[in-house]
């Protein structure tokens, strides 16, 4: 099983400028590259200071001059806020750029109030049909000329300029949950990344059974990767209680989130403020106890067991999601912890 870092700047308040932000991201980079892993996933948001990221490219092209051998992934870009001609020459150019290290993850997108001021005002829910028929059109635009009549875009015989390194076709991922999408991916001969979010290990079961019966439904495709990405916390095993501070940090993450997806109210200089802890009084998963048992939280050898687990279930590569409203501090000794003491055990 191989190893990712997802990473993003993440602000929660004014104290922290941007540019230190971008200066951590870039040495949490390195940090992995050095450890071992495969590859560095920047996403795609808007607007929102607590995952900022309005495009991975200039983020991932930056890294890929400052690293040598980690493959940088832009995962996910949002299908319905890219025209294929964009989508396909800004990802070959990061590959030129990374000589031929570009992974591309896409999605259909899920903030509401990210379509609202980018897509105007498109239900997040129809997004799906922009990543189907944006999948195929990049992939024929990297192979020479190709002209496109469909649906959503049209457009006269174009071709990507520059086109990747990588042949026939970078690396091409679909953020998949429901069956539809896990089959939509493995028949276009994508790779599968999946999220549990708050959900237990069960969750990780159901999605790896998913994707297998995609797989199984499509014997004509060589089999894809599979990926499962989660908050990741490793704490120092003389601590007892040392996962107690990352939990209530996730805890403040997801109820951030849920304050943006509501998309109830209006983000002050990109700023909201976490919908409030009684609003899940009735929600276990966002108890402490809850996300110690769900995110992957624990010490060096408990979270190595879990893994092992995931790596008994066919899983590919585990992405270790850092994203989680600690200090940078904190990260660096959770993912020095994650280097040291874990990925020795999968080599």
């Amino acid at each position: 099983m191989k190893f990712s870092l997802f990473v993003h700047m993440e602000r929660w308040d004014e104290e922290v400028s941007h540019r230190e932000l971008f200066e951590n991201l870039t040495e949490l980079t390195l940090m992995a590259e050095a450890g071992g892993f495969s590859t560095v996933w920047v996403g795609e948001h808007h607007s929102m200071e607590y995952t900022i990221s309005p495009s991975p490219m200039p983020i991932l092209a930056y890294v890929a001059a400052r690293t040598e051998t980690i493959r940088l992934g832009a995962g996910t870009i949002i299908a319905p806020f890219w025209n294929p001609i964009r989508a396909a020459g800004e990802c070959a150019l990061l590959d030129v750029i990374s000589n031929g290290r570009m992974e591309v993850g896409l999605a259909r997108g899920a903030y509401q109030f990210e379509f609202d001021r980018m897509a105007g005002g498109l239900p997040a829910t129809d997004g799906g049909k922009h990543l189907r028929e944006l999948v195929p059109a990049v992939r024929a635009l990297w192979q020479g000329d190709y002209a496109h009549d469909g649906e959503i875009w049209q457009f006269p015989t174009s071709t990507s300029v520059p086109k990747p390194i990588q042949q026939p076709t970078p690396p091409m991922w679909i953020a998949a949950r429901d069956p539809d999408s896990h089959d939509f991916a493995v028949r276009s001969g994508c790779n599968v990344m999946v999220t549990p979010l708050m959900k237990g290990d069960e969750e990780v079961q159901a999605l790896v059974d998913k994707f297998e019966t995609a797989v199984g439904n499509h014997p004509e495709v060589e089999r894809p990767r599979l990926m499962v990405l989660r908050h990741t916390h490793v704490h120092d095993e003389n601590d007892p209680e040392g996962w107690r501070p990352a939990a209530a940090a996730i805890a403040r993450f997801y109820r951030t989130f849920d304050a943006w997806f509501g998309n109830k109210t209006t983000p002050v200089d990109g700023f909201l403020e976490p919908s409030p802890e009684e609003k899940f009084a009735e929600r276990p998963e966002f108890e402490l106890d809850s996300l110690h048992r769900t995110a992957m939280i624990g010490t060096p050898e408990e979270v190595v067991e879990r893994l092992k687990h995931y790596e008994s279930l066919g899983v590919d590569e585990y992405s270790f999601w850092i994203d989680n409203s600690m200090s940078h501090a904190e990260k660096k000794a959770s993912l020095a912890r994650f280097i040291a003491d874990v990925v020795p055990s999968f080599r």
